[in-house]
């Protein structure tokens, strides 16, 4: 590590520890608390504890200027309809700071008292330093003042709408604010309404990619840290090596990358040491098959190509997460596995609320996932020239609200299973064309299976599209259809399934495979306070042909058997 880079690391080393102690903060909370919200890993899965067991997030996302307490009442009714636990609301640092100095936590406590009245969780995001990659959320007497508070500069010598990683001065105020904020919800969530926070958002740049200011071009030519090396498993060809003889046509990108990282890094640091709360950072992501190069996505985020230097240059961070708007069902399902890694719980905290997306709910919850969260869920833009329109919910509302309301009487349990690697999934999208055996074919000219769930003694060969009672329909599956099912195993031939718009055949696997079989018993129903309780007893035309799941979603708990 050059001496630069020492200083630099030094300076921001003692920035926040001096923050910590001018702030007042004598003691540092446990981050072992177990009643505090939670990340907990076992066996490569992760869960999010709430109150001592897994919980599953049924999120929404508002758009980014509904938190504000004028705009609740075009929120809260959203999250009503959409049957949602967690509501991810901004905190915008402009508003909470407007002087330098002075704290304003009217809005934060407002979010807090109508979120426990709407017996919702949330999410908080720190519009801080960066918000797509700008400084647009920083107070007006920073954005007054680009001497102190600088953004970045282009190659040619430009001032970018991105701010630098390199100036200290706006770490030391991105770190003293935030810490105001963690240590205001130490004191006044002492119910744990909040269970997350992000640390900024979408940070990086997409006008540049990197910082070319002289003193980011100092730290660009200096050797590159140990801890970089290590991460990227690299070893430099000379002692003064700097990024670019180190990482060739990288350099740029990783540069970028590391430092904003350590930046966030730092931030989050300093507000986990008064109150540890899980903290998440998310990546405007890149093409996750194609990705351009030299790129032209945001660089500085946690992308997929990046991981291990986010992970070794901003440890306090608990979730590397992708905001996924990819349209493309492949590179949805991509970027789905991507994030879903042994070394990171997978969260989508931003995400299409269209209904042709909806499916990934369900993909996502396969993967493992601790949350979802679809973005601009609410009834703001129905606001026009300050009159309140009807609000009608859009078809993307609708299909949202169908996943979750049949989710949300049986969410913990779900959490629960999902822990225990008890569940898979599988999406229209991800089809493995798989034809059963030729004499069941010849049977039924319908019957070719889209994707097999090879669970514990059986075989669930599963179709997407409608059926009548026999086949699949003739006409193409509309695309508001979106085929997708979840199986539970809840023991020995006993399983929980949920879905839309697919059909789902079992089969003996295994010792067992070839024999005969029937249902034992087939009841569709719901949980309540934590348990089954069925409403009929399927069987005939219902269970037949197929346990065939329409338009709209059910819960069928099964039990088979062999002869």
């Amino acid at each position: 590590m050059s001496l630069e880079s020492l200083r630099f690391d030094r300076r921001c080393a003692r920035c926040v520890a001096c923050l910590i102690l001018l702030l007042g903060i004598s003691k540092i909370v446990d981050a072992q608390d177990s009643s505090l919200p939670r990340i907990v890993q076992k066996n490569d899965r992760y869960a999010l504890f709430v109150d001592g067991a897994p919980y599953l997030m049924l999120g929404a996302q508002v758009n980014n200027s509904s938190a504000w307490p004028a705009m609740l009442p075009s929120v809260w009714p959203a999250m009503d309809y959409l049957h949602v636990n967690t509501v991810e609301m901004p905190v915008y640092w402009e508003q909470m700071e407007p002087r330098q100095g002075h704290f304003d936590f009217g809005v934060v406590d407002t979010l807090l008292t109508q979120a426990r009245e709407h017996h919702v969780h949330l999410v908080l995001l720190w519009f801080g330093t960066w918000k797509n990659g700008s400084n647009h959320y920083m107070p007006q007497w920073m954005k007054l003042d680009p001497a102190h508070y600088p953004n970045e500069f282009s190659a040619d010598g430009k001032d970018v709408d991105s701010p630098s990683p390199f100036a200290e001065q706006t770490l030391a105020a991105d770190i003293k604010a935030f810490v105001a904020l963690m240590g205001h919800l130490k004191d006044a969530d002492t119910r744990h309404t909040v269970l997350l926070v992000q640390v900024e958002n979408e940070a990086g740049s997409w006008q540049s990619v990197r910082d070319f200011s002289p003193a980011a071009q100092k730290m660009f030519d200096a050797p590159v840290p140990a801890e970089a090396l290590a991460a990227m498993q690299k070893q430099a060809p000379t002692g003064n090596a700097g990024w670019k003889d180190v990482f060739g046509d990288d350099a740029d990108e990783f540069f970028q990358v590391w430092y904003v990282a350590r930046f966030i890094g730092q931030v989050a640091a300093a507000g986990k040491a008064v109150y540890p709360l899980p903290m998440y950072a998310n990546a405007s992501v890149r093409d996750p098959i194609s990705p351009t190069h030299p790129p032209k996505y945001e660089v500085g985020g946690p992308n997929d190509n990046v991981f291990p230097l986010w992970k070794a240059a901003a440890p306090a961070i608990d979730i590397l997460s992708p905001d996924i708007y990819e349209r493309d069902p492949v590179r949805y399902l991509k970027l789905l596995d991507l994030y879903h890694r042994t070394d990171n719980p997978l969260f989508v905290p931003e995400t299409i609320g269209q209904a042709a997306y909806s499916r990934f709910f369900y993909a996502a919850i396969g993967r493992g996932a601790i949350g979802f969260s679809p973005f601009g869920m609410d009834y703001s833009r129905s606001f026009t020239s300050g009159v309140q329109e009807a609000l009608t919910p859009t078809e993307g509302f609708v299909a949202t609200s169908l996943n979750y309301q049949v989710f949300a009487p049986m969410v913990r349990e779900i959490a629960r299973l999902n822990f225990e690697g008890k569940i898979q999934t599988a999406v229209a999208g991800e089809e493995e064309r798989a034809p059963r055996a030729a004499e069941r074919q010849a049977a039924d000219s319908s019957d070719e299976t889209d994707r097999v769930l090879h669970l514990d003694g059986w075989d669930a060969n599963i179709s997407f599209g409608t059926f009548s009672r026999f086949h699949r329909q003739p006409t193409t599956m509309p695309s508001e259809s979106n085929g997708r099912i979840l199986i539970a195993q809840l023991g020995e031939n006993q399983f929980l399934l949920t879905g839309m718009y697919s059909r789902v055949k079992f089969e003996p696997n295994g010792p067992a495979s070839g024999k005969a079989w029937q249902y034992l018993r087939a009841e569709e129903g719901q949980y309540e306070n934590g348990a089954f309780q069925p409403r009929r007893i399927l069987n005939g035309d219902q269970t037949d042909y197929g346990l065939i799941f329409a338009a709209n979603p059910a819960v069928v708990k099964i039990s088979l058997y062999t002869r």
